[in-house]
């Protein structure tokens, strides 16, 4: 009898093995994502999600950044590519100065024939707390391959007031992770032509990103080329190249965003250089967000608690201090490029007038041409960043170098935990923030005259106008949501002069009975009211009070023409609002 044959066992091929860094990458980024979706949630996401930005509860920013995308995403393309002149009309000037993050705005530009992106700042907040993880993910690996000390020193660096709280409202500053790119390139070594390619395209996006952060990156870029100048093996050919490359990237980018179309006003109206200082109290001082140490006397100015590190980071801080004493590192002396050109952003931090609980101890001598210059950068306490951070990446190098990479990850673990305890107001006061939202926001300007109005004419205007002027929010939405252009505005910087010339010839139009054909005017104050009561005439205008806001109609009285080109419908333009009014 045939003995039967044991099936052979089948081989399966085999499943190729993830890499190691693949996994400790993607838990990164994890991490980061975890972190955003906790202190933020996730209804921020959807790009159709805009009621969470427009129903006012973060404040008037997220307003803007809305407008000008929603503005320039229907305008056509112009030269310069960021030009943006239907939201603000004579003073109006590019999507740069709506902090509208150029560099996404002329991506979903791009793909809007494919379909429309109402709002991408919830995807940007989400995408800033990933790459922050990532890359510092990445320099902690620059020290220890431990993948603990790696992955809390990355939720550490994502945990960081700064980062967090510039997130819940000036959402382009959120770019932190460009700083720790800038301190990555500069910490690690790489062939020239590839360096020339990485600090060329992280010039280029910091431009395209956000005014502040590219004269922190570029100030990282100066200080290793400067280090890889001073090295002899270096080929100079190369660093001369690049020397006018990066540069060239920054301006292109400020170029393309419309950075130049301002004509003047580049000193803001909060205060100028000096005005917003780093109090060297601040990165001690709780303010709103920390539970366990003490409120300190603090600087009287808008971002004066901005700049609190954590308990979990001061202890790291303190503890790599101590460990560095301990078990100095040797080869820090060949960072002085990098450590100089940290101090020097430190005193553009800290500025001439230095400030202690809130007092300023010393105002130093600068000539008054160099402190109008530097008004362009009024919020000087931002300055810090870079500091902090390569602060935080130093200490912990040095508990990795006194305790090995295995027992500073459980230091590390240790302070994660204290840092979240730490941060628990500033956690519960973002939820007040960011919570759950309806998905478009109604008008505030319900009243059927809105509608009727906003198919007749061409353009709103908001008399006077200016800077957040009176009025500017609801008539800005309105106006963007019914797809007329406006000069209600409120942008990062405006031209003075534009703003005051137009003023004065709207008050003179105005008052002659002249009003500009096919604008529908919103009277902000009593002097444009009088003007308007003095030159309207009552059989053919329309002066009236609509849901608390005086108008002037010019026309309205008048029958009106069915075949005018003025009837453009939010409809008939085929858009899809954000913002909608109720039923609608």
């Amino acid at each position: 009898m045939r003995q039967a044959r044991l099936p052979l066992p089948i081989r399966l091929p085999a499943i190729p093995a993830v890499p190691e860094a693949v996994c400790g990458a993607l838990a990164a980024i994890a991490i980061g994502l975890a972190v955003i979706a906790g202190v933020y949630g996730w209804q921020i996401l959807p790009p159709q999600n805009t009621g969470w930005m427009l129903e006012g509860t973060i404040g008037p920013d997220p307003v803007q950044y809305w407008l000008g995308w929603t503005y320039f995403a229907r305008a056509p393309w112009a030269w310069p590519p960021g030009a943006n002149p239907d939201w603000g009309l004579e003073v109006g000037s590019s999507i740069f100065y709506s902090d509208s993050i150029p560099l996404l705005a002329f991506a979903f530009k791009a793909l809007r024939p494919l379909g429309q992106v109402p709002q991408y700042w919830g995807l940007w907040i989400f995408a800033c707390g990933a790459l922050q993880a990532l890359l510092a993910w990445r320099l902690i690996g620059l020290v220890t391959p431990d993948p603990l000390a790696r992955l809390a020193g990355a939720a550490l660096f994502v945990l960081q007031p700064i980062l967090l709280n510039r997130l819940g409202g000036h959402f382009a500053l959120g770019g932190q992770f460009l700083l720790l790119a800038a301190l990555y390139l500069c910490l690690s070594a790489a062939p020239a032509w590839r360096r020339l390619a990485e600090w060329t395209g992280l010039l280029l996006a910091a431009s395209l990103i956000h005014a502040y952060l590219l004269p922190m990156v570029a100030g990282f870029w100066a200080t290793d080329w400067l280090a890889r100048a001073l090295s002899p093996d270096r080929r100079k050919p190369i660093l001369a190249l690049e020397a006018v490359a990066v540069p060239a990237a920054g301006i292109a980018g400020l170029w393309a965003a419309g950075f130049f179309l301002l004509g003047g006003g580049m000193g803001g109206t909060w205060g100028g250089f000096g005005q917003m200082q780093l109090d060297l109290l601040a990165p001690f001082d709780p303010g709103q967000w920390g539970r366990f140490l003490p409120q300190l006397p603090r600087a009287d100015h808008l971002e004066g608690q901005d700049s609190y590190l954590g308990l979990g980071t001061i202890l790291l801080i303190l503890a790599g201090g101590l460990a560095f004493a301990w078990r100095p590192a040797q080869g820090l002396g060949r960072r002085w490029p990098l450590l100089a050109g940290l101090a020097l952003m430190l005193a553009l931090a800290v500025t001439h007038r230095i400030s202690i609980g809130g007092q300023v101890v010393a105002a130093l001598p600068v000539p008054e041409r160099l402190v109008e210059v530097a008004d362009a950068l009024r919020a000087s306490v931002r300055f810090f960043w870079p500091l902090a951070y390569a602060l935080v990446l130093g200490a912990m190098a040095a508990l990795v170098h006194a305790l090995g990479g295995q027992r500073a990850g459980l230091l590390l673990a240790g302070l994660l935990v204290v840092q979240l305890a730490d941060l628990r107001p500033g956690f519960d006061r973002l939820a007040g923030f960011f919570r759950p939202a309806p998905v478009t926001a109604p008008l505030r300007l319900a009243d059927p005259f809105w509608q009727r109005a906003t198919a007749r004419y061409e353009r709103i205007r908001l008399a006077p106008t200016g800077l957040q002027a009176r009025h500017w929010e609801e008539v800005a939405v309105l106006a963007a949501t019914r797809g007329l252009p406006t000069d209600a505005i409120y942008l990062a910087r405006v031209d003075p002069a534009r703003v005051a010339a137009l003023n004065a010839r709207t008050a003179a139009r105005l008052a002659l009975g002249e009003p500009e054909p096919g604008s529908l005017y919103v009277l902000g104050d009593e002097a444009m009211l009088a003007a308007a009561r003095a030159g309207m005439d009552p059989a053919r205008d329309l002066l009236a009070r609509f849901d608390g806001l005086w108008v002037l109609a010019p026309g309205w009285r008048l029958p009106e023409p069915t075949d005018s080109p003025l009837g453009r419908s939010r409809t008939a333009r085929g858009e899809n609002p954000a913002s909608a009014p109720p039923g609608g």
